[in-house]
């Protein structure tokens, strides 16, 4: 089941990896600081995931203006994810959903990953945008069924802006 508009976005924690080392991120902590916005990618080094978190690094004073902080979200370890970033050079942070416990919470896991490119991956998460309010509401949601196919960003931003 998929989250809709007007939910109440499912609470999670997950690993980001920091110049300190492991960190939790919990999301009713971050939660009334800021609006949020959840990018759900498929996986790490790949390149449409590079380059949408890489424009998203470039713009990402757009939302900040908005009163919006931005996560990335992977089932990729947070090892792999902070060399990813380091790569590419990717600022926003990266949660690891290593046991994709939280695409499915959010309803974005395919149940198979590209089986016609035999990538028979279950739980990967599937390219899809959120944005919660400060009172932990879902105001927009966008799943993608292909993965190569991007999350409407200016939707997004819109969203951002009627909050």
């Amino acid at each position: 089941m998929s989250i809709n508009v007007g939910d109440q976005a499912p609470d999670f924690t997950l690993v980001t990896k920091t110049a300190e080392g492991p960190k939790l991120v919990t999301l009713k902590d971050e939660i009334g600081s800021a609006n949020i916005v959840l990018l759900f990618v498929p996986m790490a080094f790949t390149g449409v995931c590079t380059k949408e978190f890489c424009d998203i690094s470039a713009g990402i004073s757009e939302y900040q203006a908005l009163d919006a902080k931005v996560f990335g979200i992977s089932g990729d370890n947070p090892f792999a994810q902070a060399a990813w970033a380091e790569k590419e050079g990717i600022t926003l942070p990266l949660l690891s959903d290593y046991e994709h416990a939280v695409a499915k919470a959010y309803g974005v896991a395919y149940d198979s990953f590209l089986p016609e490119a035999n990538l028979i991956m279950g739980g990967v998460a599937k390219r899809s945008a959120f944005v919660i309010d400060k009172q932990g509401v879902v105001r927009y949601a966008e799943v993608q069924n292909h993965p190569k196919d991007l999350p409407d960003f200016e939707a997004v931003k819109a969203a951002l802006k009627a909050l």
